[in-house]
């Protein structure tokens, strides 16, 4: 499978709308609003590669939502694979949320 420049743009968009749908389970807001997705990129061959952090390096959802993050990619229509990068550089602050994410923790 080889995908066209118009059809990796399309993947990365449902795969922005998949991270949408995952909520950190401390703050009930999702994932990508909440800042903490910093790269998304697909490869021609439907390779998928999350980079992403935690609000803290000792959350107790560090095991379990890297791992939902790839699950949920993965099933995204012309994903061929995904990988997770979990990193703390730069750590997460809360400058990182969206307008939405702060209109919704009432920070707005």
């Amino acid at each position: 499978m080889s995908l066209s420049n118009q059809e990796m743009a399309e993947v990365g968009d449902k795969i922005v709308e998949t991270l949408k749908t995952i909520f950190d389970p401390e703050i009930p807001v999702d994932i990508y609003e909440l800042g903490l997705i910093y790269d998304v990129q697909i490869s021609e061959e439907g390779f998928a590669k999350i980079t992403m952090t935690l609000t803290t390096p000792n959350c107790p959802v560090a095991e379990s939502l890297p791992k939902e993050v790839s699950d949920k990619v993965k099933a995204v229509d012309k994903v061929s694979d995904a990988e997770v990068i979990l990193t703390f550089e730069p750590p997460w602050e809360k400058t990182m949320m969206s307008e939405e994410a702060m209109f919704q923790l009432g920070m707005l």
